[in-house]
């Protein structure tokens, strides 16, 4: 039998901490509450989001790409800073095997919603990808 990767504790304690930094980072941290009108919902929603992720759930239901898309001025550098700090937050997490899983996974949102974008905005251009910093 497989083991969990990890409890329901470890993703909230993941999310929690890691908008918490988003919030207080000088750029994203605007920009999030601009768009956020209820922290305590919305940090619901990415925990059900993360959870469905890491442990499988599939509590979450949703798109985040219609929301994403209507953002304005989005750029991969917005999208790479996301990825530093989840990144930085993941490798203070104790649970070595999902920080490494979430990081991974947070990678392919990132580019998945980065090309997404692109596309949406001009769907004759072809779409680039962040860079792996």
């Amino acid at each position: 039998m497989a083991t969990e990767l990890c409890t329901e504790d470890e993703v909230s304690n993941l999310v929690q901490a890691f908008y918490a930094r988003v919030r207080q980072d000088e750029v994203l941290g605007p920009i999030f509450d601009a768009h956020v009108d209820n922290w305590d919902h919305h940090l619901a929603k990415l925990v059900d989001f993360w959870s469905s992720i890491l442990r499988r759930t599939g509590r979450f239901t949703g798109a985040p790409m219609p929301k994403h898309a209507v953002l304005p001025e989005l750029t991969a550098e917005l999208f790479e800073r996301w990825l530093r700090l989840f990144r930085e937050n993941a490798a203070a997490q104790p649970n070595r095997a999902l920080a490494e899983h979430a990081c991974v996974m947070a990678e392919r949102i990132a580019q998945s919603l980065w090309m997404g974008y692109q596309i949406n905005r001009d769907p004759d251009a072809v779409p680039t990808t962040l860079s792996h910093g």
